[in-house]
């Protein structure tokens, strides 16, 4: 039962990650990220797509295998991450304890985008450090 949930989840996320290529309200890469993470966790085959794939693959292998984003997708979901975050902080809840669990939350994820290494921005689908 757990391995289709994460597959149900797996590809929402990436219809949510899929999305963000279009629209600019949503981040791109966290959601291709949960997709892939989703996907390494149930089903071998999905992962392995994922990964191989030409347009989504890069997000993954920045990730996971160069350890790092750009500062634009950096920029974008700390942005996003915060609006978010403090959308739902006013107009979710009313409880103190979960305004600060959120808090904790953004401060969190903002460090981790942070201490991700920078990578360069790509010219004509090429890495500036290849």
């Amino acid at each position: 039962m757990g391995k289709y949930v994460l597959i149900g989840a797996g590809f929402c996320s990436l219809g949510l990650g899929v999305a963000g290529i279009f629209l600019p309200v949503l981040p791109t890469t966290p959601f291709i990220l949960l997709a892939a993470s989703c996907f390494m966790k149930s089903s071998d085959r999905l992962y392995r797509w994922i990964r191989r794939h030409p347009a989504l693959g890069k997000y993954i292998d920045d990730y996971l295998v160069r350890r790092g984003i750009t500062a634009g997708a950096k920029a974008v979901s700390i942005a996003l991450l915060w609006l978010m975050l403090s959308a739902t902080a006013l107009f979710a809840t009313d409880s103190l304890a979960m305004r600060l669990v959120l808090a904790a939350v953004a401060v969190g994820v903002t460090v981790h985008l942070l201490l991700l290494r920078t990578l360069p921005k790509e010219k004509k689908g090429i890495p500036e450090d290849a």
